[in-house]
């Protein structure tokens, strides 16, 4: 980013998704919420059942990925969840280069947001447990805001830092996060190796689409 440093940057904004595109946990995801189905004698999700909806409020996650729960068993069910998920978040790690990339952007001079379909509690833990917590300048859950894909995150984080749309990039990992994006009438990175099928994703022409974080830092140095 040094060269960046030395001219106006294109994108003075950039907006982070965080499960599936800084922090490796998809995969446990998929896990504890089947679990969760189990602990409640529910049929556990399919796999990519549970990827589709990574990143959405409960309410909507729980509904497409269990659609044969009834809503009174949400809250059981979002229990057992977080008994599950809170039991290992500790030990998840974030993507290799993450932690480069962000410190980059920050040291670069950039604004640095989170949107996030985590819980305000979830977000905390996990910016604490990773240490980058202090490197974003606003953050957004999904317990604060609509549900991804309704622009409400983004918007919410532009007006706080005083950006412009224009100005701004969200980098997510799922099409929900792209949609959210158009959505807001902001710029769009997709990463290829967190939760939605990198075919998926295209499909929402995003201005990138990388299957390692090198790729996207790449990108940022020369486009950022």
């Amino acid at each position: 980013m040094e060269a960046a440093k030395n001219k106006a940057r294109n994108y003075h904004l950039i907006v982070f998704d965080w499960d599936g595109t800084l922090l490796d946990s998809a995969g446990a995801i998929v896990a504890c919420m089947q679990a969760a189905a189990v602990d409640l004698g529910l049929p556990p999700p399919e796999e990519g059942a549970v990827r589709h909806v990574i990143g959405l409020g409960l309410h909507d996650a729980l509904s497409q990925a269990l659609p044969q729960a009834p809503v009174s068993d949400y809250p059981r069910i979002a229990e057992r969840y977080r008994h599950h998920y809170l039991s290992q978040d500790h030990a998840l790690p974030l993507f290799a280069g993450a932690r480069e990339l962000v410190e980059e952007l920050a040291a670069a001079g950039c604004l640095l947001g989170v949107a996030t379909g985590k819980s305000r509690h979830g977000l905390n833990r996990a910016l604490a447990a990773s240490g980058l917590g202090p490197l974003f300048h606003a953050t957004r859950c999904a317990d604060e805001c609509h549900s991804k894909p309704a622009p409400d995150m983004l918007l919410e984080l532009i007006a706080e830092l005083d950006a412009e749309p224009d100005r701004t990039l969200m980098i997510g990992d799922t099409t929900h996060d792209l949609q959210m994006a158009r959505n807001a009438g902001v710029g769009a990175l997709a990463v290829g190796y967190g939760a939605h099928p990198r075919a998926a994703l295209q499909a929402e022409q995003p201005l990138g689409l990388f299957d390692q974080l090198p790729q996207l830092r790449d990108w940022l140095r020369r486009n950022g």
